[in-house]
């Protein structure tokens, strides 16, 4: 991935807000990289500019040599749908699904037969270690058990880019600690990972750490 002289910038309450200020970066295939800064530092923005789902105000975004923002959003869409997967700190689960369903939702999207998207959701459900836990729906499980459902639900269709934005916020230590585990189990297969966190602890799991203040990024 790679951005070139980015800016983003928002109109709020006839204020002109810069999230990214003219931010150049490369992130490597198989990188595990870590995005710190204070608050209101831009640090989401990145990530969302980063997989396709946020056109820039200026400059260029590249993803395994697509300019992102030149395709369509059908283009960019199933580029996204094929390479990326997003972790959110509100897990963005389907209430009304069990987990297994949850997972097999991007399976469905792909045109996967059922039997094979039951499976398939299953396996990756035993590897989040919730093999017992597929007709439980998300408010059966505790808020670590449903970051483990989205974790396998990003799984899915095998991404190579993993963006996971604060993917320990609403989590004990224990169980942060676990997810941060298996974002390494990702790695270690090849996936690169961005992770934006204000948590000391899950950075230092990183093998890189950016740092966003004001819009600009700057290396550790």
């Amino acid at each position: 991935m790679r951005l070139e002289s980015v800016s983003k910038t928002y109109r709020h309450n006839r204020r002109t807000v810069t999230a990214l200020d003219n931010a150049s970066v490369q992130i490597a295939a198989g990188e595990f990289v870590a995005v710190v800064g204070p608050s209101g530092s831009g640090k989401s923005t990145l990530l969302l500019v980063l997989g396709g789902m946020l056109s820039p105000t200026a400059g260029k975004v590249y993803l395994n040599g697509h300019a992102l923002y030149d395709l369509s959003p059908n283009q960019r869409a199933e580029l996204r749908r094929r390479q990326v997967g997003f972790v959110f700190q509100t897990f963005n689960l389907v209430p009304y699904l069990t987990a297994r369903e949850n997972v097999q939702v991007p399976l469905y999207l792909a045109d996967m037969k059922p039997a094979a998207q039951r499976e398939r959701a299953a396996a990756l459900l035993e590897r989040v270690g919730l093999g017992d836990r597929l007709d439980h729906k998300p408010s059966e499980l505790s808020i670590g058990q449903q970051q483990r459902v989205a974790l396998a639900r990003v799984l899915a269709n095998d991404p190579g880019i993993i963006l996971a934005d604060e993917p320990t916020g609403n989590l004990d230590p224990e169980t942060g600690q676990h997810i941060l585990d298996l974002l390494e189990d990702m790695n270690r297969e090849g996936r690169t990972i961005v992770m934006v966190t204000h948590d000391p602890r899950a950075a230092a799991r990183a093998k890189r750490t950016l740092r966003l203040q004001n819009g600009r990024i700057s290396q550790e």
